[in-house]
């Protein structure tokens, strides 16, 4: 196992183009960490500095506190799983796993006993001896994980392993790599652009935007606490929703009523940036709206009508879609952010703000018909529409800060 620290690390190719920038980064001894963001921003360059795969333009890699940005790809101790499952398909499954230690001299009775003990761990034993092209999509994932596992390395780099597989092995194979990392306790970084995959595996989470970290922290510190416009909207599914809002008192008013602020939230907002702001940007997850005769607790919140475009029931909840008539946010974050999402830019134009809500089972909202929604005011999200960032202060470290010390992992 080992640490692994980037220290203003950068990375710029010859056309001038920067694909990673002041790139800071602490990753503790056995840490799972996960490098989340939208295509383009920088986190597969980040992963293929680490194996050596990409020079460093600028700033330090470190390895255990060695120095390794001269190290050729082979003297880093290192294993990398790719998105391709890049097996050799004249091989057995026993062949390519133990293929590397071969090359590397180590006598065959320890390369079977390591290639046997990664294969009970991964549950592919039965099929030591078969070719990839007998193997499911899954399968041949787990012998690209344990041709990995068998050299037994400090670091474990993952690039996307998943995204090839469909959803039912996305889920089975998730877990595998949970339970793997439980059992060997390595060092990993996982690149992935599949934020349920990142909140569900990683230790931490680094969200990235073109090239440079957004936010570093666990997962609950993502979701509760998103420092910015495009983290919250990244983190989380469905994605959290965004109207603008005006600050009057006590009261914000929305597209969907006057919310009464509560008085957790008036504090973060007085100790935070949003001292004598008027305009802001609202955001709310759907969780947090709900249908009134579901909610039995005496909590802050509001009760709105609205009529229902879409109801797409889930068995254990129900997703209901409406518009509220407000002039949509305007922020470069979120423009990306469905982008990323939509980039043949194929979803419907509408007039209004599209919201979705999550919705007990229990509810009878009906599609079609209007309904009465109440929101949880005591879990508003409030940001600055001009720099994008929260108005509200939390302990997360905030984007923008140099020193790696303030991302390096609790303890």
């Amino acid at each position: 196992m080992a640490t692994i620290v980037f220290e203003h690390v950068s990375k710029r190719y010859s056309d001038g183009a920067e694909a990673v920038t002041d790139m800071n980064l602490t990753i503790a001894d056995g840490e799972f960490m996960i490098l989340v963001g939208p295509s383009g921003s920088g986190k597969s360059t980040a992963l293929r500095m680490v194996a050596g795969l990409e020079d460093i333009t600028e700033g330090i890699l470190k390895i255990d506190d060695e120095v390794v940005n001269d190290f050729a790809p082979r003297d880093r101790d290192v294993a990398m799983v790719f998105q391709n499952y890049a097996l050799y398909p004249h091989m057995t499954v026993r062949e390519n796993m133990g293929f590397a230690l071969k090359l590397a001299g180590t006598p065959r009775q320890e390369i079977a006993r390591r290639v046997e003990d990664a294969a009970r761990i991964l549950d592919i034993e039965s099929h030591l001896d078969r070719k990839p092209s007998n193997l499911s999509g899954g399968q041949r994932q787990r012998v690209a994980m344990g041709r990995a596992i068998v050299r037994d390395p400090k670091v474990f780099l993952m690039d996307e392993p998943l995204s090839n597989l469909d959803a039912k092995l996305r889920v089975q194979t998730r877990t595998a790599i949970s339970r793997l990392h439980e059992r060997l306790g390595t060092t990993t970084i996982y690149v992935t652009h599949d934020q349920i995959e990142a909140v569900t595996l990683g230790d931490r989470i680094a969200v990235m935007r073109a090239g440079r970290i957004q936010q570093v922290g666990t997962p609950k510190d993502l979701y509760e606490a998103p420092n910015n416009l495009f983290v919250a909207g990244f983190i989380g599914s469905p994605a959290m929703n965004f109207l603008p809002g005006e600050l009057d008192g006590d009261h914000l008013r929305t597209a969907i009523g006057d919310l009464k602020i509560a008085d957790a939230l008036r504090r973060r907002l007085e100790s935070g940036n949003g001292g004598g702001r008027k305009g802001v940007i609202v955001g709310i997850r759907p969780e947090h709206f709900e249908d009134p005769t579901l909610v039995t607790l005496p909590e802050a919140g509001h009760t709105f009508k609205t009529k229902i475009d879409v109801l797409e029931a889930l068995g254990s909840d129900s997703y209901a879609h409406f518009t509220v008539d407000s002039e949509p946010v305007a922020s470069s974050e979120l423009e990306e952010l469905l982008d990323d999402t939509d980039p043949a830019g194929v979803a419907p134009a509408a007039a209004g703000v599209q919201i979705v809500a999550r919705l007990g089972a229990g509810s009878g909202v009906r599609q079609g018909q209007q309904a009465e929604l109440w929101v949880d005011t005591s879990q508003l999200h409030l940001f600055d529409p001009d720099s994008g960032l929260s108005l509200l202060s939390s302990d997360v470290s905030r984007a923008g800060r140099s020193s790696a010390a303030l991302i390096a992992p609790s303890t």
